[in-house]
C-alpha cells in the first residue's frame, strides 16, 4: 500500500512540474514573439519619421537626411539599426542626370556597380550614420538582389514597409563569413503625387528609405543576452533549415537528447515570413521541472511506514510551489509590460489600454486624447553629465507626469525621451489643453540631483478621439505629427492635431 500510494504521489508530482514547466516555456515564448514584433514596429515607425522628413525637404537633401539620423540617437533608442539609408529609383533614361547630380553633390567618383545597361537602376547613395564600416562606398545597385528586389517590390506597390529575406549587407560583401542580414525597406514618392493604388505608385516612385540589420544585433537587442536556459534559433521563411538559419543562440548546457519542450513559432514581420525555435536547456529545466517527483519516490521507497507525513510533506511542497510559481510568473508579467527604468507602463501595456479606451469611446459615444511628449535638449545632459545623471533626470521625470494626471489616465514611456499619455473622459479642448499644460509646466521645475540644477522642457502633441482619428493608428500618427510641430516651432509647447491639418475646401 505505501508503495502504491508512492506511486501516485510521484506521476501527481511528475504531471505538475512538466505543466509547470510547459507554462513557463509558452509564457517564454510569447515574450520573445512580442519583443521581436515590437521591435520591428518601433523600426517600422523610426522609418516612417524619414518618410514623413522627406514629405516636407527634396529627396537629395543629403544634409537633411543626416541630421535627422544623428537626431535618432541610433545607438540609444534603435539599437541593433547597422544603417539607415536611401535607393534612389533611377529608370535608364535618367541614369546620366542622376550621376552627374552626384557628381555635382561632391561624390567625384560616383558610379552605379555594376555598370552593365540595364532598364533601370536602385542604387544606394547615402548611407548613414557615415562611420566605421558604413564608410564603404555607395552606388551599389540593389535592384540586381532578387532576394532584395522582390522586398523593394513589394513596399513600392503597397507603400507600407517591407523585410528582405536573408542577404549579406552591402557593407559586409568583403567581410570573411559575414553575418546574416536582412533589410527593412519603406518607400519614398514624389512629393504632392498621389499613390492611391499601383499605377501611381509606380509612376511617381523617387526611391526607399532602408534600414540594415545584423541579425545577431538586431536578437542582441531585445535582451541584451540571450534569455537563461532556452535555446533560440529563427529562420527565414517558414521551412526550419540550415540554409534559411539567420540566428542561432550559443548551444551551452545542451542537454542533448529530446528537449523537455520546444515549439516553432511562425511569425509575419513587415509583410514577411519567419520561423521561430524555441526548446529548453538544462538550466530552465531544473528551475521548472526539477527533481521533485524522483525525490518524492526515493523517500516513499525508503520511509512507506511514514506515508502519512510523507503525503504531507508533498501537499505542503507542492502548494509552495504553486505560489512561488505565481508570484515568478506576476513578476514577468510586470516586466513585460513596465519600462524597467522609471516603472512606467511600457508600449505593450500603452497600446493595450488605448485600444480598450478607444473600444469603450466607441461604445458609448466617449471622447478622450492622447499625447506624445518628448523632452527638449535632454541629449546634453546626458553629454555633460553622464547617463547615471540622465537616468534620474528620466525618473524625475516620470514621477512629476504620474503626479499631474488622474487615477483614470495612463502615462508610459516609450523608449529615450519620450513619454505617451491616455487621458480619458475629457469632454472639451479646453480641459485637456488645461491638464497638457499643467504636464508642461511641471516638467519645467528646476530638478535638484547630487548639488546641481538642471532644467528641462517638453515639446508635445495631442490627437483628440473621434476628431483626429477613429483607430490607434490614425490617433497615434496625429499625435507624433503635432508633437514634431511643437518641437519645430520653438519646443516647450503644445500643440493639438487639428491645428496641424489643413482647412476644407
Amino acid at each position: 500500500m505505501g508503495l502504491g500510494v508512492t506511486w501516485f504521489a510521484w506521476n501527481h508530482e511528475r504531471q505538475i512540474t512538466h505543466d509547470a514547466l510547459r507554462s513557463q516555456f509558452d509564457f517564454a515564448l510569447r515574450e520573445t514573439v512580442n519583443r521581436i514584433e515590437q521591435r520591428v514596429q518601433g523600426y517600422e515607425q523610426m522609418l516612417r519619421g524619414v518618410q514623413s522628413l522627406f514629405a516636407t525637404t527634396s529627396f537629395h537633401n543629403r544634409a537633411a537626411f543626416r541630421d535627422y539620423v544623428e537626431s535618432l540617437q541610433l545607438d540609444a533608442n534603435f539599437s541593433g539599426v547597422q544603417a539607415l539609408g536611401l535607393v534612389e529609383w533611377v529608370p535608364s533614361q535618367q541614369l546620366t542626370a542622376h550621376l552627374a547630380s552626384m557628381r555635382a553633390a561632391g561624390l567625384r567618383n560616383y558610379s552605379i556597380e555594376p555598370a552593365a545597361a540595364r532598364e533601370a537602376y536602385a542604387p544606394i547613395v547615402q548611407r548613414e550614420p557615415y562611420v566605421g564600416r558604413n564608410r564603404a562606398s555607395i552606388g551599389g545597385d540593389v535592384w540586381i538582389d532578387p532576394v532584395r528586389r522582390l522586398a523593394l517590390e513589394k513596399a513600392r506597390d503597397s507603400g507600407m514597409t517591407a523585410i528582405s529575406g536573408k542577404v549579406v549587407l552591402m557593407v559586409s560583401r568583403e567581410t570573411p563569413n559575414a553575418p546574416p542580414g536582412f533589410v527593412m525597406y519603406l518607400p519614398i514618392y514624389a512629393q504632392g503625387k498621389d499613390h492611391i493604388n499601383n499605377q501611381q505608385r509606380r509612376a511617381h516612385l523617387t526611391g526607399w528609405v532602408y534600414a540594415s540589420f545584423h541579425v545577431n544585433d538586431f536578437m542582441a537587442s531585445l535582451y541584451g543576452s540571450q534569455p537563461d536556459g532556452l535555446q533560440l534559433a529563427l529562420y527565414d521563411g517558414t521551412d526550419a533549415t540550415e540554409s534559411s538559419l539567420l540566428y542561432r543562440a550559443s548551444e551551452r548546457d545542451w542537454l542533448g537528447g529530446q528537449p523537455a519542450a520546444s515549439a516553432n513559432e511562425y511569425l509575419v514581420v513587415a509583410g514577411h515570413n519567419w520561423t521561430l525555435s524555441l526548446s529548453t536547456l538544462a538550466a530552465f529545466e531544473d528551475r521548472y521541472g526539477g527533481g521533485v517527483a524522483t525525490q518524492t519516490a526515493q523517500t516513499g521507497v525508503v520511509l512507506s511506514i511514514l506515508l502519512t507525513l510523507l503525503v504531507w510533506l508533498t501537499i505542503h511542497g507542492r502548494a509552495h510551489a504553486v505560489r512561488l510559481a505565481e508570484s515568478m510568473t506576476e513578476q514577468l508579467r510586470h516586466v513585460a509590460q513596465h519600462d524597467a527604468l522609471t516603472g512606467l507602463p511600457n508600449r505593450a501595456l500603452f497600446s493595450d489600454r488605448l485600444s480598450r479606451e478607444l473600444a469603450r469611446a466607441q461604445r458609448h459615444d466617449g471622447r478622450f486624447a492622447m499625447a506624445f511628449l518628448d523632452l527638449d535638449n535632454f541629449k546634453p545632459i546626458n553629454d555633460n553629465f553622464g547617463h547615471a545623471i540622465g537616468d534620474q533626470v528620466l525618473q524625475q521625470v516620470a514621477m512629476r507626469l504620474q503626479s499631474c494626471i488622474r487615477a483614470e489616465d495612463t502615462v508610459g514611456r516609450i523608449g529615450g525621451d519620450e513619454f505617451v499619455m491616455l487621458l480619458s473622459g475629457l469632454g472639451t479642448s479646453d480641459a485637456i489643453l488645461n491638464l497638457a499644460e499643467t504636464v508642461r509646466a511641471s516638467v519645467r521645475m528646476p530638478i535638484r540631483l547630487e548639488g546641481r540644477e538642471l532644467t528641462v522642457s517638453c515639446s508635445m502633441g495631442v490627437a483628440i478621439y473621434p476628431q483626429d482619428g477613429t483607430d490607434t493608428i490614425s490617433l497615434t500618427k496625429c499625435a507624433d505629427q503635432a508633437m514634431y510641430r511643437a518641437k519645430s516651432e520653438g519646443r516647450d509647447c503644445i500643440r493639438l492635431c487639428m491645428e496641424s491639418k489643413e482647412p476644407a475646401a
